[in-house]
């Protein structure tokens, strides 16, 4: 399948995933107010997607031991932004609301997807923040703006 043609079906994937952020964050939210700990919530979180990871691990294969170096250990920082998202929406969203929450997530998903794109950070494919795209982020942070702001 060409890079073209991979678009489309990656793109709905990207976007069931996004489906699954603010549910994510509603239900682990609610496991932290049921256990009395966001903290005690997310581990839960992490514990049962060790579960599932290893069994999909198990089903599809374990990869090769010495593909795991450390030639390059920020590549492996992936699961600190996790566990602070994970914490940081459980904990925020009773307390500011879980649209709020999702809000400022999704301003700061699209400020570093910008600034991660423009420089070809963390090996990601260069795309520079011409004035056409850095109007198109705006608009969308100003509908997600419109979107939350209060009546």
């Amino acid at each position: 399948m060409s890079q073209q043609g991979a678009f489309w079906p990656l793109a709905t994937l990207m976007f069931a995933a996004g489906l699954g952020i603010p549910v994510l964050a509603a239900l682990n939210s609610d496991l932290g107010r049921q256990l009395g700990s966001p903290v005690v919530a997310t581990w839960v979180t992490f514990m049962v997607g060790l579960v599932l990871a290893t069994g999909i691990l198990l089903a599809t294969g374990l990869p090769v031991i010495e593909r795991f170096t450390f030639e390059r250990p920020q590549i492996y920082f992936g699961v600190v932004f996790m566990l602070f998202y994970i914490l940081s929406i459980t904990w925020a969203a009773p307390r500011i609301g879980l649209g709020n929450a999702i809000f400022f997530v999704l301003i700061g998903q699209l400020i570093a997807a910008a600034a991660i794109d423009h420089f070809g950070w963390l090996g990601a494919i260069q795309s520079a923040l011409t004035p056409k795209r850095l109007l198109g982020i705006a608009v969308m942070a100003l509908g997600l703006y419109l979107a939350r702001k209060p009546a």
